[in-house]
Formats: C-alpha cells, structure tokens, sequence
C-alpha cells in the first residue's frame, strides 16, 4: 500500500522516558524544501544497495521440525511476554533523546551478518549463512569471498519463538551443465537468547560485531562475524536492511523520496522577420502571403498569429521548461498559404538568459534561419527569449497548492516553521487491499514521522493512500486521500486523528479504511506568520506581468504532464495514475456532482445573508414585537449617539468572535464525502464523471445525458438573463431610454437634494427608519413605489432573438 509522504526524521525513545524539557534532537533532520518538492515516499529513506537488489535474498518460510513442536508450543507464551512488553533502554542510561515523538516506536530483532572464517575449505568455495527464528528463514548471497555485511531486521509481532540460529552453509558441486547437483553442508550453527540480546536505541554508537565460533560435530575452526541487537525503525541499518514486514528487498516496497522537477516558465517574445526566402509559387498565388511563427520545446508547440510578410507581431508564447532542460528551442516560420516551412532556428536552452523581475531588460536577438539542405540561408528571424524565473510554475489545482515559492532561489524568503507529520497507521483497510509495506495486514503499522520547511501558511499537506501493484507488475490503486491546510493549525500542537479513507469510483463512494495521523505545526517565527497573511501569496511577477487564466489552465496541464513523466523515469517508477491523484489532474472535468457541490457552496455562503434579510422582515411586519420594539430605541440611540455606531458594532463582531471560539472545531479539516455530494449522486451521473474523451458510450446514452444538460443549461440562461436584466434596468434609468421614467427621476433628485439641505441629516435617518418599521396597520399589502417604478424600466431583453 503507497502512501504519499515526504522524509523520514531521527527516533526517540518512549516519551514516558524521554521528557520534553530535556529533549535535544541527535542527529539532525534533513529537511525537505517543500510539500510540493516531495511528491511520494515509501516505508523507509533510501533504496537498498544496487549490490542486494541484483542478489535478492528470497524469505522462505520452513515448517520446524515435528519433535520441536512441543517446545515451541511452551515457550511460545514467554516469548509473546518478551517481545511484546519489550523495553528500548539506551545502553548509555540517557533517556532523553529526540526522535518518533508523533508516532510509537517499533521494535525490531536485527541480525548483521558480516562475514566468515573457514578453516578446511578451499578459497573459491561459495558460501551463505542462514539466519532461523521459529517458523521464519532467510539466507544472505552467495558469497566467495565469504564477505556478506547485510543486515536483517525482523518485526517483533511475527517472532514466535524465543531463540535465534545463525549458521553457514558451502555450496559444493554446483555447474552450468547440471545446477540441480547442488550440494549444501552446514559448516556450523551460533545460538542466540532473545532474552540477552543487547537494546540500543539511537544516538548509541552501533554495536561492534563479534566473532563466533560455528558449533558442529564435523567442523571445527570454522567462525562467523555477527552482530545482534534490539532497536527500532529509527536505527541507522533500517534503511539497508532486509525487512521482514516489507517483502525483503524489493525496490518497490521501499521509501524513496520523489524530488518534483524545477520548473521555469520559458518566455520567446516574436518580434519580427526580415529576408525571408519565399517559395516562388505562394508569391505567385499571393501578392501579400502571409505567415507564421510555430515553436515547439519538446512536446510542446505554440503558434503565433497570421500577419502579412514584413509586418510585427511582438507576440509572447509562453513554454514550461524543466530541469534538465530540453536540448533546443526550435522557432520556425511558415507559411500560411500552402503549410511550407520557410525556415527555423535551434535556440540551445542552456544559453538562453535568465531574469528574476520585471526591471531586469532581456537583450533581442536575431538569428538566421535555415531552410533546408539547399538553403542554408532562409532570412533572419528577430525574438527574444528568457527564462522567467519570478514566476510560481503552478502545476496543481490553485485551492490546494503545496507551494507558492518563485522558481529563483534568491527569491525565496526564509522558512516560517516546520511541519512533523507522522504516518502511525491504517485500520479497518478492506480485504482486498494490501498495505505498501506491511504486506498482508488489514491494519498495518508504519509509524514513520517526516518533516518539512514551511514557507507560506496556506499550503496544504496531501497525503495519498494507495494499494501498490508496481511490485507485482500491476498498477497502484487509489485507496483514498487526506487534504489539510496549514492554516487551521494551531503552532507548536500535536494533532492525532484518524481520518476516512474514501475513493469515488463509477459504482458510488466507497470507504476504505481509515488512516492514523499525527501532525505538528511549528513556528520558528511568530512575526513572519502574522506578516505572511498580509503578504501576496503569489510572487511579484505574477501580479506586475499577469498571464491570462486560458493561459495559466494550458501551462498548468503542461506542467502536470511534465512532472508525470519526469517521476515515471525513476527508479523504481511513479505510477502516472498516482502523480495525477495526487495533484489533482481532473479538476476541469465536467461533472455534474461538482456543479451540485459548487451551487450548494454557494447557497452556503449567501444564507447569513438571507437569514439577515428575514430578521429584517420579521422586524418590519411586527412578526415578534417586542423585537421591534427594542429596534426603535436602538434606532434612536445610534442616532442620538452616532459616534459610538462604529465602536460598537466592532465590539459586538470582537465579542461575537471571541465566543465563537469555544466552539471552534479542534480537528483538522479532511476530504468531506457530504460536502462533495458522493452519498447523494445518481449511478449515471457518477459513470458520466469517469467517462473518457472522446466518449466510448452508446447514442442512447448519450442522447439522455446531452437532453439532461441541455434542461441544466437552460435554468442557467434563465438565472443569466435574469441578472442581466436587473443591470440593463438601472442603466436604462440613467441614459434617458424611457424619458418619463429618467424625467421622474430628475425631479425626485431634485427634492431630495432640496429635503437634505434644508431638514437635518438626524431627522431623515429617524424619519426614514420608523417608516420603514411601522406597523402592519398602515402598510399596504401591495409592492412598493420604488419597487414598481424599478420593475417598469425597459431592458434588452425584448431585442433579443
């Protein structure tokens, strides 16, 4: 199962053993630059050594020996006693050590195995060691210069037995002409007690391997260099060792972190041509031809417009460029009348000037180009061309971007904080599902803590949660997902929730567990917090040099495209499926549940307004009246008193907040199935939202899905035409369409201009507000004057066709 997580930071001990006050972190974190800089990690740090992967030692489990089974079955209750209840005591007696303090920590049985001395062998005779635990065997390489250095570590919930075996086993007899001649003999087997097996616990210095002399009744002088020891998942070797919860070796299975490519916005400004070499047929066809300008940066290609030959365009075409650059920018011009290229020109990328603001002048540039091999010389082309470098490369969906920092490095601000997040756990995973790194648990265990810089408090953590089949030669399959926005965390507190794992799929939303979370917000800096809500999220380029939003969509898409394909080169490979999960990718699909959604949001937010209009009627008809009562001496005294209007009603908001507070919800928001309207959504619509371009279903099907939208679309250009109307109305009133109606207007303006000069402002506002709140007895149950007046002015709608 894969989980989308950043880097892994140092253990601690228990924190009933490690107080806070006296904590000091040994050694250090490294540190991530950003949410968005990680894209996906695994269950530990670093990939196993090229070495073991090509010699993968393969976990074999061996049913023991009928005349043990009576022993095992009586110690078999001392050793859960043992391994369960274990204790990680430092060997140094210092308990207070920084590490995992998010997540509990994992005790692990490791076994490195260096290397052997063999008295009576020959030099070039092949050997192995083999380590057994009750029911669970695994061998190291064959080795002939008996030289192995691996480590083992194996998870303390599947020992089951009290005692651990080491033995070294020579290879004899074996061929290319007859491999299944393969004889094996034990050179020799060390017994361990898991009860003395040494407790270390980081920043101890490792433990030294011993030798240990091979007990055998044939062999003798025979020795094996080992060591053993009992530590977490935060010990130094459990990033090269071979884990017994995680498949062993398998590249697929272990952490890696995924750095997302730096991109640059690269900006070709087109400028010009001059000399183009024309073919003589389009000049003969066309006194005036015209052309075009068409670049391509690898997969990418924009075009200009069409101008007639010797006229400017100054056009800007905008590319994403990521590191390592693509070799070549390649700019051509082409004619428009029969689709000929007249000639191009190969930019080298790396050569191409970069710029961090808007006052840095880009030299231009005139390069020749070139038509083919019978024309070196085509004309000369006049561009200019930088790398941007003040811009923010949006490659995600704009509400839930982990980072906002510009492409340039000089521009990027110190960081605010730090960000823990520990990874603890999953439960109730449903049975078809496999764990990324505990294979075969439904309620797998990682307790794995990472940390990252942050530089912007209205970033959000993404984690995914994924079933990973890469291992298998399969595809991973998303499980669920967990959005949280920095912003609603309280600094320097831990969070420890679990949240719903739901995954929408074209049968409904479907939950599939839960996942375990522990996260902390800390602020190095309580100053560059507050300022940072006053600051533009974005850089500075963006707001001096806007690009239009149909440009940022096709650069954002540009950007995901590149990302997914840069990851999917890795070793081992993201999956394009998770890249594109992760940030987001389908955010512009039509989908009528999303519209539902976003017309309910804003419903939502327009209900305090309605709730305010409906006090107010209830007030003005006497519905409750006392209330109205009361309305009339507060009338009164915010006239008599109007300097303290404003006072007060910032002390009301102050307070009203200040309550609020109590009731403010303590748990980070996440991913809500009721707000996206998965639990309410027709079986059609949900198999119309995964449908693909172009669509693959029947005519009848859609026949019925395009009527449906078309009945949507139509209560759109109702509610469209509506608020035209409203507008068209009030500028009607004001450019003399319906004369009698503007004259009206004139004249009241004229006696109110009149009424203010000469009654006190006071006595209008009274007058105004009593008669807006008198009673039902003398109001008419009729509209109003304005009311009518406003309805009878003309609009456009009557020229419409």
């Amino acid at each position: 199962q894969k989980e989308e997580t950043a880097e892994e930071k140092p253990a601690e001990e228990n924190k009933e053993e490690a107080p806070k006050e006296e904590e000091k972190p040994n050694p250090p974190p490294p540190e991530i630059s950003s949410p968005q800089d990680v894209v996906a990690a695994s269950t530990s740090e670093t990939n196993p050594a090229p070495e073991e992967e090509n010699n993968q030692p393969l976990a074999n489990k061996e049913d023991p020996p009928t005349e043990t089974a009576k022993y095992k079955a009586e110690t078999g209750k001392s050793t859960e006693l043992i391994i369960n209840n274990l204790e990680l005591r430092s060997l140094s007696g210092d308990h207070n050590r920084i590490g995992y303090d998010l997540v509990d920590p994992m005790p692990f049985l490791y076994v490195r195995v260096v290397k052997a001395k063999v008295a009576n062998k020959e030099p070039a005779c092949p050997l192995h060691a083999k380590i057994v635990i009750g029911t669970h065997s695994i061998k190291t390489k064959t080795q002939i210069d008996r030289d192995w250095d691996q480590v083992f570590a194996f998870d303390k919930e599947r020992l089951n037995s009290s005692s651990l075996e080491v033995s070294v086993w020579t290879e004899e007899g074996k061929n290319e002409e007859a491999p299944s001649s393969l004889v094996e003999s034990c050179l020799g087997t060390v017994p361990f007690d898991l009860q003395e097996v040494p407790k270390r616990v980081p920043p101890d210095s490792p433990l030294a391997p011993q030798w240990y002399s091979l007990e055998s009744e044939s062999e003798t002088g025979n020795d094996v260099m080992v060591a053993v020891w009992v530590g977490t998942q935060a010990d130094e070797a459990f990033q090269e060792a071979w884990q017994s919860d995680s498949g062993g070796l398998i590249p697929e299975t272990r952490a890696k972190v995924y750095l997302s490519p730096k991109l640059w916005y690269l900006r070709l400004t087109v400028i010009q041509t001059q000399d183009l070499q024309l073919d003589l047929v389009s000049e003969a066809k066309v006194r005036s031809p015209e052309i075009f300008v068409k670049a391509l940066l690898g997969a990418q290609l924009f075009k200009t417009s069409r101008t007639q030959v010797g006229s400017a365009w100054n056009e800007d075409l905008v590319f994403v460029a990521a590191e390592p650059f693509e070799p070549f920018l390649v700019v051509k011009v082409e004619d428009a009348s029969n689709g000929q290229s007249v000639g191009e020109v190969k930019i080298h990328v790396s050569t191409i000037d970069r710029r961090t603001d808007d006052k840095t002048e880009v030299k231009s540039r005139w390069f020749n180009l070139i038509g083919g091999e019978n024309k070196p010389y085509a004309g000369r082309i006049h561009v200019r061309v930088c790398l941007e470098g003040g811009y923010h490369v949006l490659d995600e969906a704009a509400h839930v971007t982990s980072d906002v920092r510009a492409t340039a490095k000089q521009l990027t601000k110190p960081p605010i904080g730090l960000l823990d997040v520990g990874i603890r756990g999953a439960n109730n995973l449903l049975p078809w599902i496999r764990t990324r790194t505990i294979l075969d648990q439904f309620n797998p265990h990682w307790n794995e803590q990472y940390t990252w810089d942050v530089y912007d408090p209205s970033t959000v953590l993404t984690i995914g949660v994924f079933d990973n089949g890469r291992y298998k030669g399969d595809k991973d399959v998303s499980i669920g997902k967990v959005r949280i926005r920095l912003s609603t965390l309280d600094t320097n507190k831990v969070y420890r929730n679990s949240y719903t794992l739901t995954v929408l799929s074209p049968d409904g939303a479907k939950k599939m567990g839960e996942i375990e979370i522990a996260i902390r917000f800390c602020c190095s800096s309580w100053l560059s917090l507050i300022q940072a809500y006053g600051s533009p999220m974005l850089p500075r380029m963006h707001h001096v040099s806007p690009l239009g939003p149909a440009q940022q969509d096709i650069l954002r898409y540009t950007a995901m495209r590149i990302v997914t394909a840069r990851l999917a080169r890795s070793e081992p490979a993201l999956g394009q499926e998770v890249v594109q999960f992760m940030l987001d990718s389908d955010t512009h699909v039509w989908s009528m549940r999303r519209s539902k959604a976003n017309w309910f949001r804003v419903v939502g937010c327009l209900s305090r307004v309605a709730s305010l209009v409906r006090w107010l009627d209830e007030i003005r008809t006497w519905v409750h009246p006392p209330t109205t009562v009361l309305v009339h001496g507060l009338l009164v005294a915010a006239v008599v008193c109007s300097h303290l209007v404003l006072p007060t009603i910032f002390m009301y908001a102050f307070l009203i907040l200040a309550l609020r507070l109590r009731y403010c919800r303590r748990i980070p928001y996440n991913v809500e199935s009721r707000l996206s309207y998965v639990d309410v959504v027709s079986p059609d619509e949900l198999d119309e939202e995964f449908d693909e371009f172009p669509t693959n279903k029947s005519s009848d099907t859609i026949r019925i899905r395009y009527d449906r939208l078309r009945a949507l679309a139509s209560r759109v250009q109702t509610l469209l035409g509506d608020v035209a109307v409203q507008g068209e109305r009030l500028e009607a009133l004001f450019s003399w369409k319906d004369p009698r109606a503007t004259g009206i207007l004139l004249v009241f303006c004229l006696f109110v201009s009149l009424l203010f000069y000469l009654v006190p402002l006071k006595v209008l506002v009274l007058g105004v507000g009593f008669y807006y709140i008198r009673h039902p007895r003398f109001r008419d149950d009729m509209p109003s004057i304005p009311i009518n007046f406003f309805r009878r002015l003309p609009s456009l709608s009557d020229q419409i066709m």
